[in-house]
């Protein structure tokens, strides 16, 4: 009896494993290629027409806002552009566009003066908080800033091996440093890119020319990291957008692989459970997952 329950239980395990769906995702890709969304079985679902994008949303309301380097724009559905905003002066780069709560819009401006700014729906300034990103290079000076529930911001600057968490005042209230020995020292080019927050309060963040993606707890403290090294077909290649899924794998954009995957889902056992071959992605967003989708996003 004990030798057919194991044949019983291979049987059971071999017929439970054969029921699970292979994961297919639709994404926002903001890419050097293309900026639109993709569909589940790869089709073009729905294109801006303009590619380079820096950042990207599919908002809770359908409209998709997209940042450009000179511009930031929002579409309804029927792609009429319903909100435009670009920056007043001269050598001013965008790299941020975020919808905030407050219906206002979070951007990034790179240039002799960076900072954020909150801008309202009519293209108002309402908020504008100083940055110190080190560098007079504006392409260089920050990357993904994102606004935290305690109405900080969250702001990645690379040529400091640094992510700042800013107050609205532009005070620098905590610092998560790349440059540490867990991970790499300088000569090991972690530049930080995307940062986000957690829900249970570590920040994730992306490192492009160190391919990886590391986790700090509250007080910077690396609790996981992972790079090429852990992964059995390698797929870090200037790794730059980043998001953390429901279930807790975490999908990573290789913004400089050229013929091999270009977007990757990741689980917990460090295996690749999806990926994405056709266009390079700067930033993205996952929207559904087998027909289903994310929480706030609609699918349709």
């Amino acid at each position: 009896m004990k030798c057919l329950d194991k044949i019983l239980l291979c049987i059971m395990i071999t017929i439970w494993s054969c029921k699970q769906e292979p994961v297919s995702h639709s994404f926002f890709i903001a890419g050097p290629q293309f900026t639109g969304i993709i569909g589940e079985q790869g089709e073009k679902v729905w294109d801006s027409g303009k590619p380079g994008a820096r950042d990207g949303y599919v908002l809770s309301n359908g409209h998709i806002l997209v940042c450009w380097a000179d511009e930031v724009k929002e579409y309804d559905k029927d792609k009429k552009e319903v909100f435009n905003f670009k920056p007043q002066g001269e050598s001013i780069e965008l790299g941020t566009a975020v919808r905030l709560d407050n219906g206002n819009t979070l951007i990034t401006e790179s240039g002799a003066i960076p900072r954020l700014i909150e801008v309202d729906p009519n293209g108002v300034v309402q908020v504008s908080v100083p940055l110190q990103p080190e560098t007079d290079n504006k392409h260089m000076q920050t990357r993904m800033a994102r606004k935290l529930q305690n109405g900080n911001y969250l702001v990645p600057h690379l040529l400091a091996f640094v992510v700042h968490e800013y107050s609205p005042s532009g005070e620098i209230i905590k610092s998560f440093r790349t440059d540490i020995p867990e991970i790499g020292i300088r000569d090991s080019s972690n530049w930080p890119f995307t940062a986000i927050r957690l829900a249970n309060g570590n920040t994730l963040v992306s490192l492009t020319h160190g391919n990886k993606i590391v986790e700090f707890d509250k007080d910077g403290a690396v609790v996981w990291r992972l790079s090429n090294q852990e992964l059995d077909t390698p797929a870090f290649q200037d790794p730059c957008g980043l998001q953390r899924l429901p279930n807790g794998n975490t999908v990573v954009a290789s913004y400089g692989a050229k013929d091999s995957v270009k977007l990757f889902e990741i689980n917990g056992s460090n295996e690749i459970v999806w990926r994405f071959d056709d266009f390079n992605v700067h930033e993205f967003q996952i929207l559904t997952t087998n027909g289903v989708p994310l929480a706030g996003i609609p699918l349709k």
